[in-house]
């Protein structure tokens, strides 16, 4: 049998929720406030570490040459797959059939990145019916404390702007896929970034709205809405799984606070890259190019 994750006391739900009455969050932040964000990559590219407040995610993007599926011969193969390891809470049991908090998981990743098409998946094409590149991330929870989604979008998304694939050739029907020390790998065709914005809903009607719930938070809410955008507004998904009924009113409150979030967390992303970038670059013939590039390309 699946474990069970260990429940608030009654007293417990009694001071959140009475905290909330006030005002009040037991961390000090405000309704509309992330916990702190961290990003950090690895030493290979594609591996990218986020933390939230105490949750973590790490997520490592690799790349094969495979067949394309058969309705889809001129496109490339991007997929995204979640481990909720008993590490992170004692609710994620091995080799148990995935828990309703996975399903949700991979759906908003889905949705949010795979199904809104920021990965050029025409891009990964190398031979058109017979071989194209194909994207696994593989999304690992290490400490879950609440709003896995956020986190793991963030981290997804960095973890793909931050891989680079081998580079190859295709002359005639010969394809030669070089290795990192014969040519230098490139980055995949990116064309949007988007990111999961989560909010809780508490009370009895759901009328405190909380950004970024921890997991206390999450154990008490009546329901939640995850809002999908980039920062440019344009909005992927926008999905309430069940639980209470919120007013129309909460709910654009809610995309408000979104389209202002989103600029935020694209701003860490990007800092982020631009730090990593800055720190490989020993002879400043990258920043150069990137410089250049930068300047043909459209905001993203």
């Amino acid at each position: 049998m699946p474990h069970r994750e260990a429940e608030l006391s009654v007293n417990e739900k009694a001071f959140v929720l009475k905290a909330l009455e006030e005002k009040i969050r037991l961390d000090g932040r405000g309704f509309d406030d992330y916990r702190k964000f961290e990003l950090s990559f690895g030493d290979e590219y594609g591996v990218a570490d986020v933390t939230l407040g105490k949750t973590r995610i790490v997520v490592r993007i690799s790349a094969e040459v495979t067949v394309p599926y058969s309705d889809r011969p001129f496109q490339g193969i991007f997929q995204i797959a979640t481990e909720l390891s008993p590490m992170a809470s004692p609710a994620f049991a091995p080799n148990q059939p995935p828990t309703e908090q996975e399903v949700l998981l991979s759906r908003a990743l889905e949705k949010t990145i795979r199904r809104s098409g920021a990965l050029d998946v025409e891009s990964l094409c190398l031979m058109a019916g017979s071989k194209v590149w194909s994207i696994r991330a593989d999304v690992h929870v290490l400490s879950h404390d609440g709003n896995l989604v956020d986190a793991a979008c963030v981290a997804t998304v960095a973890a793909l702007r931050h891989f680079r694939k081998p580079d190859a050739v295709v002359q005639g029907e010969e394809l030669t896929v070089y290795t990192a020390a014969e040519r230098e790998p490139v980055p995949l065709g990116w064309l949007h970034s988007p990111y999961c914005i989560s909010f809780g809903f508490l009370g009895d009607e759901g009328e405190v709205v909380l950004l970024d719930p921890d997991w206390k938070e999450e154990q008490l809410r009546s329901g939640g809405c995850t809002i999908s955008l980039n920062k440019h507004g344009e909005v992927c998904q926008v999905a309430k799984l069940g639980g209470a009924a919120v007013e129309a009113t909460a709910l654009l409150q809610c995309a408000s606070i979104a389209a202002q979030k989103v600029k935020e967390l694209s701003d860490i992303v990007d800092k982020a890259l631009e730090d990593d970038t800055r720190k490989r670059d020993k002879g400043g013939l990258i920043s150069e190019l990137l410089s250049a590039e930068n300047d043909r390309l459209p905001d993203i």
